[in-house]
């Protein structure tokens, strides 16, 4: 395993990682064209790096094959530019594994991993599960942890065994609204653990106890705002990072009034960067939350 390499990645990972949607034409067929245009659009934006085919890009609605597709079309279009962080997660080992494997030998420069979903594992098999993928690969790891979608929660003990036992496990993703539980990752996994806040009303509390980032999907809609409150901290302007913060609030708080990605995709829609497509079983939000998301838009002077 490259040390080196490993420590290159970890010091150029960190700030507003972008989430990027998997954008579906109206015959719910994938637009890998404009997978490209967005991904222009957020390193246009100021975004730090780039992901796909995360919770914000629907990865169970897409076969295995589309995922690939849209994965290689993500790393040709982020060409380099910035540093690439694939979703390569599954409640499937063997899937996971092969999208791991896939990542590394597009080039990736981390993978994404969530904690699988609905199956429940236990702690004992959580840490079987990502021991066996980060031994597989020689990519860096970023865990993702999100109990509100996959009604497990990594223990931070676990997380810390994990990160001692295989050198490639650089990180997490924490959506967990417990933020002691995310304090207690540092403290245990150590201050040169990457700490990703997936929780957007976290996003700068997380950076204010030593977090390196965020993997936000507000940043679907407001690149520029995302990235400049990261950019503010990291050169030491609390206010205007804190300023932000609370500017953000009211576009994080809508676009979470539904089950993600909904919203977000229903805003790209009228800002006209996407058509407004989800794949069954997900869906547009309701008219309520489509109106609240306009109101927000027009005062954000995105439509």
């Amino acid at each position: 395993m490259n040390k080196n390499r490993i420590q290159e990645v970890k010091e150029r990972l960190k700030g507003s990682i972008a989430p990027v949607v998997t954008p579906f034409n109206r015959a719910y067929e994938v637009d890998y064209a404009k997978i490209t245009e967005l991904i222009n659009w957020q390193i246009e934006s100021g975004s730090h790096a780039i992901s796909v085919t995360g919770t914000s890009g629907e990865p169970s609605s897409l076969t295995l094959e589309e995922r690939i597709k849209v994965m290689e079309t993500a790393k040709k279009a982020v060409g380099g530019r910035v540093p690439f962080v694939p979703g390569t997660g599954s409640v499937n080992h063997q899937e996971a594994l092969h999208l791991t494997k896939t990542a590394q030998e597009l080039g990736a420069d981390a993978a994404l991993v969530i904690v699988p979903y609905y199956v429940r594992p236990n702690q004992k098999a959580l840490y079987d599960h990502f021991k066996a993928i980060a031994d597989a690969v020689d990519i860096p790891i970023i865990i993702y942890n999100i109990p509100g979608r996959t009604a497990v929660n990594m223990d931070v003990k676990t997380m810390a065994r994990l990160k001692e036992d295989c050198p490639n496990i650089i990180g997490a993703k924490e959506s967990n609204k417990d933020f002691e539980h995310v304090n207690r990752v540092l403290l245990h996994c150590g201050r040169d653990f990457l700490l990703f806040s997936g929780i957007e009303l976290l996003c700068y509390p997380m950076l204010a106890i030593g977090g390196a980032g965020s993997i936000s999907a507000t940043a679907n809609v407001e690149p520029k705002k995302v990235a400049e409150m990261h950019d503010a901290w990291f050169a030491g302007d609390v206010k205007r990072a804190m300023d932000l913060h609370f500017e953000l609030m009211p576009l994080n708080d809508v676009l979470f009034e539904d089950t993600n990605p909904g919203p977000v995709k229903y805003a790209l829609g009228l800002m006209g960067k996407i058509e407004p497509v989800l794949r069954l079983p997900m869906g547009l939000p309701n008219e309520t939350v489509q109106n609240n998301v306009k109101k927000v838009l027009q005062q954000f002077g995105k439509i």
